[in-house]
């Protein structure tokens, strides 16, 4: 068997997609509370007042807050060894300006970790997980001000000192690397100060979204080495949004296009947090897109100085690409990209390749040579609750089958891969589309995208065919 004894099988969530309670107990609003609903076809808005009679799916989510006892006991039925969430930034510094944290946050915190290690189940933390105060948004423009830095270091000491002898594993920025794409002035850095709209409408400023994922990787560095120095029993990763790139074709053409793809989204910023410096492409790049980086006395020695112990990240999809302007566009990957006609695609038009995991994981172990963990992998797609509150979601467990059957490939490979918490293991707001229409979870929960619902929770044919796998330690898929 190739998956080690000790593997963690488990699930992720974040803050802002489950928890709700967006103003209980001194909660501040984030980024995500300023979003609106969107769908398939229309994508979410962000807004800088509450509009009336929008709905902001966040505010509300799943009411996990209220709920937590009963999904860790379900996440327990199933097995799980490790759960991977976030910490709400607003939840404990609801502006991020505040000196002292909101005490009621951090209890709230205190009793879901307490409620995993009851089941023993491993807590692994994101501390910022695209939930930036909105506060910091409409004061600094983001992460364009290089005084979040101090902030986000006073908020992340406060969770690290409090639980450090509980949770091991500790991650510092969920996919860090999504500054590189326009969508991450939103989602990542919050560089969207006096905008309205939707995603696809954000002006693309990239001077100001690489100087911001400078400020976030020096945050990430100096967090690393202050917690490295202060407790060494802890381990401390990073997460990559790792978009996979085909060339479409053998032209060479095709092959450098490829080749530039992989290092701006996936190479860029795991450069900096792993091997500690930015790449040698990267002063090139930088000439050609305007880019003059902003640095202090000090900057690249923290970078050095900051490094990572294990590599996570996310894996949904692959994505292709050609320099041909008429080849046929994808409709829906993350990434854009052109048809892989080889693929078939997920209802959101997602296309799916289990193969293409193997290889990430090969093409990033051969590179930096840590522990890998997979901490979101998952497929989004439309069920149906029948009249017996059974939902039957065979496709759901064929992408998950699939992917574990390439991730024992990968381990025999020689690819040192510590987890797996495949992503939304219970249903959640979509982070891309704000819907719960989208789901991904093993568990169904009663909520719509206009809001309604009763929040029950249900378990998915899924969830049974999960179980067995943990059980069996991958055995049994």
């Amino acid at each position: 068997m190739p998956f080690p004894k000790d593997f963690y099988w488990g699930g992720a969530t974040a803050a802002n997609q489950l928890e709700g309670a967006w103003d209980v107990d001194g909660k501040g609003a984030s980024v995500p509370d300023h979003c609106t609903t969107g769908s398939a076809n229309a994508p979410k808005r962000v807004t800088e007042i509450f509009e009336e009679g929008m709905v902001y799916p966040s505010h509300d989510a799943i009411d996990h807050y209220h709920h937590y006892k009963e999904d860790i006991a379900l996440f327990a039925q199933m097995g799980f060894k490790m759960y991977r969430f976030s910490v709400a930034w607003t939840r404990i510094y609801p502006t991020g300006e505040e000196n002292e944290p909101n005490e009621k946050g951090l209890e709230f915190y205190d009793r879901l970790i307490d409620e995993c290690l009851k089941y023993g189940i491993e807590p692994m933390i994101t501390i910022s997980h695209y939930e930036l105060p909105y506060v910091l948004v409409e004061k600094y423009n983001g992460w364009a001000d290089r005084r979040l830095i101090d902030l986000f270091e006073k908020f992340a000491r406060t969770l690290i000192n409090r639980w450090h002898d509980k949770v091991k594993y500790w991650l510092t920025f969920n996919e860090i690397n999504t500054a590189t794409q326009p969508m991450g002035a939103l989602v990542s850095l919050g560089t969207v100060k006096g905008f309205t709209g939707t995603i696809n409408e954000l002006p693309d400023d990239k001077p100001t979204r690489y100087q911001a994922l400078h400020n976030q990787l020096v945050a990430s560095a100096k967090l690393v080495k202050w917690a490295h120095e202060t407790y060494p029993s802890i381990q401390m990763g990073n997460m990559i949004c790792f978009i996979t790139y085909y060339p479409y074709s053998c032209r060479p053409e095709d092959m450098l296009l490829f080749q530039n793809r992989m290092r701006e989204m996936n190479w860029y910023a795991s450069d900096v947090m792993v091997r500690g410096e930015y790449p040698a492409w990267g002063k090139r790049y930088w000439k050609e897109n305007g880019i003059e980086l902003q640095m202090e006395e000090g900057d690249l020695e923290i970078l050095k100085e900051g490094t990572v112990d294990f590599y996570t990240l996310s894996y949904y999809m692959s994505s292709t690409v050609s320099q041909d302007a008429n080849a046929a566009q994808s409709s829906g990957n993350m990434a854009g990209g052109v048809t892989n006609p080889y693929l078939p695609s997920s209802d959101w038009g997602w296309q799916i390749d289990p193969k293409g995991l193997r290889f990430t994981l090969n093409e990033i172990y051969d590179r930096y040579r840590i522990p890998i963990f997979i901490t979101e992998n998952g497929l989004g797609a439309y069920d149906t609750l029948e009249a017996d509150h059974s939902i039957h979601d065979p496709y759901r467990i064929d992408y998950l089958r699939d992917h574990i059957a390439q991730m024992e490939e990968a381990i025999e490979d020689g690819v040192d891969l510590r987890g797996y918490t495949p992503w939304g293991c219970i249903d959640l707001v979509s982070a891309s589309s704000g819907q719960m229409a989208k789901r991904y979870g093993m568990i169904y929960v009663d909520k719509n995208d206009d809001g309604t619902g009763t929040n029950a929770r249900y378990p998915k044919d899924s969830f049974e065919w999960y179980r067995q796998v943990i059980a069996s330690n991958g055995e049994k898929h």
